[in-house]
């Protein structure tokens, strides 16, 4: 198998890289970091063809209203579809293409659907992003419904206004040998599918403050909440604690499960995000 995989490279002329990680752990918002380390000048995510920062063919799985629909897009289904794509790719003579998938299994079938050698390099979410990235990426999807697509919002904005919900930035450094650091910035956009649109789930003020000091009383009734600010944005909560905290306390590792406890609990019974939990100690007390 190792051999006939070596071979279609060979006769394709094209290497193929692959990024795996379970939906929601970030890959999309990834991808272009990706894509500059190692030259790859295409990216197939989610039934799109993308290169730089336009999309050249295929239609986004993230337009189609029930989530069996968006899987059977994603992996090429169609036939009608994979020919798209393999023409655009032809057109365009892409030697070096990332695959984005949610296991081996999926980049392997995408890749054969679209008649490219499989994976040469596999690389998982994990070997990129934080735990607590991933984490944040997975709260983010599962409340919100939030997705990334690697293009800019005037691209999504044309062909998927309906779905399209915000975007963002980042910056890319990479150095070079005669130009020293040269930096890119990235744009990004930030999509609601059809299949995963819903209300955001709010809460009032009062309801929130009330779950807070439960859930501090629950975890060490011996830490005292003196002081409480909740900040609202278009992501989620922030919120801001300052606290007495008994003498003899380890506070780092304290202060840091007391946040994921409160973080973990409000978001699992009340369905809204916690953006971020700044814990501030103001007294230890005796």
């Amino acid at each position: 198998m190792k051999l006939i995989d070596e071979l279609v490279a060979l006769f394709t002329g094209i290497t193929v890289f692959a990024l795996v990680g379970e939906s929601g752990t970030g890959k999309s918002f990834r991808a272009k970091l990706l894509a500059q380390k190692y030259d790859i000048n295409a990216i197939i995510d989610d039934g799109l063809l993308i290169q730089d920062d336009k999309i050249l063919a295929g239609h986004s799985a993230k337009r189609e209203k029930t989530f069996l629909a968006a899987v059977r897009t994603a992996v090429f289904d169609e036939k009608e579809h994979r020919d798209e794509i393999a023409r655009a790719m032809k057109k365009e003579n892409i030697k070096r293409l990332l695959i984005l998938g949610t296991s081996e299994k999926m980049v392997q079938k995408i890749a054969m659907r679209l008649q490219v050698p499989p994976p040469s390099r596999i690389i998982k979410i994990e070997d990129i992003a934080t735990q607590e990235e991933i984490d944040f990426a997975i709260r983010s999807r599962r409340i919100e419904g939030k997705h990334v697509i690697p293009v800019p919002a005037l691209a999504i904005k044309r062909s998927y206004p309906q779905i399209f919900y915000d975007s963002i930035r980042i910056k890319l450094a990479r150095k070079e040998k005669i130009t020293g650091t040269n930096t890119k910035v990235y744009e990004k956009s930030v999509v609601r599918p059809e299949f995963s649109k819903k209300g955001r789930v709010s809460i009032s003020e009062a309801a929130l403050t009330q779950m807070v000091m439960h859930c501090v009383s629950e975890y060490d009734n011996q830490i005292k909440i003196k002081k409480l600010a909740i900040k609202t944005n278009a992501h989620g909560y922030k919120l801001v604690i300052t606290t007495d905290v008994p003498f003899g306390t380890e506070l780092a590792g304290k202060i840091h499960n007391l946040q994921k406890y409160v973080i973990e609990n409000i978001e699992r019974y009340t369905g809204i995000l916690i953006e971020s939990v700044n814990i501030i100690v103001d007294k230890i007390s005796r």
